[in-house]
């Protein structure tokens, strides 16, 4: 009779909110698991212009890398750490404010790096730093094709960049341009293009186009891969006007995203490689999880989605990367490997190391800087 009525006492205060399942961090735990997690690898990679060598040798100026220090950049935007600046800098000047494969390269990867470039000329502006990236951009600006971002990864690592030089130049172009990539990818490549408004999420590339099926029959929506585009739709919307005549529909994609992906969270607060499938490779992962509390933060605190939906499902999937994922010398266990699907990078466990460490610590830098931000605004509304 007693543990009864414990038990119905606990379900009053659950319901009545005196009892919270999960707890916003505060600001003082968030900044302290960002910067545990980052001096681990600015410890371990402390020249920022080393190549990288996973199966070759590769330029530090690579995606991995420049998602990398987007999430560098936000964190230093809410602790500006000098060093963080300097890191940032010495990478960019490094390699001569340059992309891997020069300026006529149209590869988004390739551009990722100007989103860092461009960060930096906003601090302290030099021309050198935005020259070679400009010229690039220009390049596809003044050209009529619209079909290089064939993978929806490229949606984060170039539509930024675009969207930034209109900011900074307040030029149209660079926002029409975007959206003509944007609107083949989603409309168009594949069958149909790689958006399902069915289900509101995105195949990876036309190699997952239907009739492909995970193994329980469903469509693969792959978690980073929809993570990429949450993120990116967020990183546009922070920098074109509200009136520009294509925010409501990067609007009504982050929306419809948002409802769908907090239906298939795993109890645990993470999300699976595959978010249809569970079976398939299911488990905690970090990378996809670090993006999806990125966008639904940043959402909250934009009064774009509703605190009483996603808070629940935002607050419960950091505490998930914090208390399972990092470890206590900073190092990020879950985090699936560079590839395509879920099967990519396989296993991915608390010890497993995946073939590029930067990438997914750039993740949640973004995260937990967005986390804190909102936490400001709930404390100095």
């Amino acid at each position: 009779m007693m543990k009864r009525t414990l038990w119905t006492l606990l379900a009053v205060l659950l319901c009545t909110g005196q009892v919270k399942a999960q707890e916003m961090p505060t600001q003082k735990e968030i900044l302290k698991t960002m910067l545990l997690v980052n001096d681990y690898f600015m410890k371990k990679w402390p020249d920022p212009a080393t190549p990288t060598f996973v199966k070759r040798e590769r330029p530090s100026n690579l995606w991995t890398r420049a998602v990398y220090y987007e999430g560098l950049m936000a964190l230093h935007e809410i602790y500006p750490r000098e060093d963080f600046y300097k890191y940032a800098y010495d990478w960019g000047s490094a390699h001569k404010w340059g992309m891997r494969n020069g300026n006529a390269t149209r590869h988004a990867d390739n551009h990722c790096c100007g989103q860092t470039y461009i960060d930096l000329y906003r601090i302290c502006p030099d021309p050198v730093m935005l020259k070679n990236v400009k010229v690039s951009i220009d390049a596809m600006v003044n050209t009529p094709q619209a079909d290089d971002w064939w993978w929806i990864d490229a949606i984060q690592m170039a539509m930024p960049v675009f969207a930034k030089f209109g900011n900074l130049y307040d030029d149209q172009r660079y926002y029409d341009k975007m959206w003509d990539l944007y609107e083949y990818t989603r409309n168009q490549l594949g069958e149909n293009g790689m958006y399902n408004p069915k289900d509101a999420l995105w195949w990876r590339d036309a190699d997952y186009d239907p009739p492909y099926t995970e193994p329980n029959g469903e469509d693969c929506y792959w978690s980073r891969g929809n993570g990429w585009v949450y993120a990116a739709l967020l990183r546009v919307m922070n920098e074109i006007p509200k009136n520009e005549k294509h925010y409501k529909d990067y609007l009504r994609d982050f929306k419809a995203m948002s409802k769908a992906l907090i239906k298939c969270q795993r109890e645990d607060g993470f999300w699976n490689v595959s978010l249809h499938d569970p079976t398939n490779y299911g488990g905690p992962e970090t990378s996809g999880t670090a993006l999806f509390v990125y966008g639904m933060a940043w959402g909250i605190r934009n009064g774009i989605l509703d605190a009483k939906t996603y808070e629940e499902p935002m607050i419960r999937a950091w505490n998930a990367i914090v208390e399972k994922a990092v470890h206590p010398n900073g190092f990020l266990g879950y985090m699936q490997g560079t590839g395509k699907d879920p099967s990519a990078g396989q296993p991915v466990t608390y010890d497993s190391v995946p073939d590029f460490e930067d990438y997914g610590l750039g993740c949640v830098l973004l995260a937990g800087a967005e986390l804190y931000k909102l936490q400001a605004q709930i404390l100095y509304p």
